[in-house]
């Protein structure tokens, strides 16, 4: 225990002032990323509270998500991933990293407040894809009125306008099966991962082009917006099955947003919509 909260308290020093170079910066995060894990691993709830943002949310392979305030008494169990090797990047004042073991993939985003780095998400995911499929001869275009054409979420500034029409850009390639009008709408380093697909960018182009499909419908959306970067945190309900969560990070670069990373879990307890509903 003690030298969990010695952890932590190396975690907040070095995650305070603004004089950090980039390197710095990582270093900072890892060291905090790993304060945070293994608080978690230790079911150290003080810990976490201390590491986490007053706005963080958890959510495990079943699709569960919890607030901060739900995570005062017990933590819910989640994969061990101090030892996995941890993608990190930087967006400002947001920072992503990413670890998996084996199909248990994790999702952890900090977020600058002030001068104080904190956990905004952690979200587990565990990818189960099946074997690869034949591309179809000829791709059909699919339906997608929302998100393609109307939202449930009304943007509340000009970088949350420029958020969606990029979205919704994006998705509209996704149902019409055009990988090349997809591309620019992701990063770099875009990753996804959900139940049933783990896939870089070069990986989503060749499935988008493999034929169209119908994107899920959004239910709601809340956003985080940090300048150049904004986390969105949203629900969707395909028109058949169970609703997904889904973490999100956009980021703006040539004045053009575009999608990093996506973490998408079914939630397993809740009714799953059928044809007829």
């Amino acid at each position: 225990m003690r030298t969990l909260f010695a952890m932590v308290v190396l975690a907040l020093a070095a995650l305070c002032g603004d004089a950090l170079a980039a390197t710095d910066n990582e270093q900072a995060i890892r060291t905090v990323d790993q304060a945070l894990l293994a608080a978690i691993t230790s079911n150290d709830v003080r810990a976490v509270g201390r590491l986490t943002d007053t706005q963080f949310s958890w959510t495990d392979s079943d699709g569960k998500t919890y607030n901060r305030a739900d995570l005062r008494r017990v933590l819910p169990p989640v994969t061990d991933q101090r030892e996995a090797a941890a993608k990190v990047f930087f967006y400002g004042r947001v920072a992503m990293v990413r670890s998996n073991r084996d199909n248990a993939y994790a999702l952890r985003i900090f977020v600058k407040r002030g001068h104080s780095w904190r956990a905004l998400v952690y979200h587990e995911v565990t990818a189960n894809p099946p074997p690869s499929a034949t591309a179809p001869a000829a791709p059909a275009a699919a339906k997608c009125e929302n998100p393609c054409k109307t939202l449930p979420y009304k943007p509340r500034n000009a970088a949350e306008r420029g958020l969606i029409r990029s979205w919704q850009e994006l998705e509209t390639a996704v149902s019409l099966g055009k990988g090349a009008a997809w591309a620019p709408h992701a990063a770099d380093e875009f990753f996804v991962v959900n139940n049933t697909r783990v896939q870089d960018k070069a990986a989503r182009i060749a499935a988008v082009n493999r034929g169209g499909a119908s994107p899920a419908p959004l239910t709601s959306a809340t956003m985080y917006d940090f300048g150049d970067a904004i986390v969105m945190i949203a629900e969707h309900q395909p028109d058949i099955g169970k609703p997904y969560h889904v973490s999100r990070i956009w980021v703006k670069r040539d004045g053009m947003w575009q999608m990093a990373v996506s973490f998408q879990n079914i939630v397993q307890s809740a009714p799953a919509k059928n044809a007829t509903n």
